[in-house]
């Protein structure tokens, strides 16, 4: 019997590491959240370019749109942005920024230099709106619905393949209102 302990710690460290191995395996873009199909935290931000000016999640309603947080220090941000640039330009859907835990002047100079593609950018200057929002790190892209529901969140930067196979379908179930 004594010659058969020896197996039990060598079993629980077999199990371990399937445990361990698991977890290595999994993507971590793809963590759910737990705020797809509700409402939207409310908040009030100022914006970046008018910071007298506030902006509330009610301001937001009525037609869909990506909430996307990002700073200007980020650097998969600027990995993200001409892609931003090139979906506003063509106009599917409007674009909030958030800025996340940025300085004001240097979120105007990083929109200055790499465009704005954003109908507005507003500031999260302390992160609690992104606390609300249960960010785990920019960027990451909220889908929100015309009356105010998250339909979809991305972590880290969005790319062509997200953008085509994920979030241009669901945009376009939102504005025939299918969704």
């Amino acid at each position: 019997m004594k010659n058969k302990l020896f197996l039990i710690p060598l079993f629980l460290v077999f199990v371990l590491g399937l445990f361990l191995w698991r977890g290595l395996s999994l993507d971590p873009r793809k963590i759910p959240s737990p705020l797809v199909g509700k409402a939207m935290p409310v908040f009030s931000a100022p914006r970046i370019h008018v910071p007298v000016k506030t902006i509330s999640t009610q301001d937001l309603l009525g037609r869909p749109y990506l909430l996307n947080i990002w700073a200007s220090w980020c650097v998969a941000c600027r990995q993200e942005h001409p892609l931003l640039m090139e979906l506003s330009r063509q106009g599917q859907v409007r674009l909030i920024g958030l800025n996340y835990k940025d300085k004001r002047a240097d979120a105007v100079k990083f929109l200055g230099t790499m465009g704005d593609p954003y109908e507005m950018s507003l500031s999260d200057l302390d992160g609690r709106i992104g606390i609300d929002l249960g960010v785990y790190g920019v960027p990451e892209t909220f889908l929100v619905d015309r009356k105010g529901i998250i339909k979809y969140k991305h972590i880290g930067p969005i790319d062509a393949r997200d953008l085509k196979v994920k979030i241009l379908p669901l945009i376009a179930e939102l504005e025939a209102g299918l969704n």
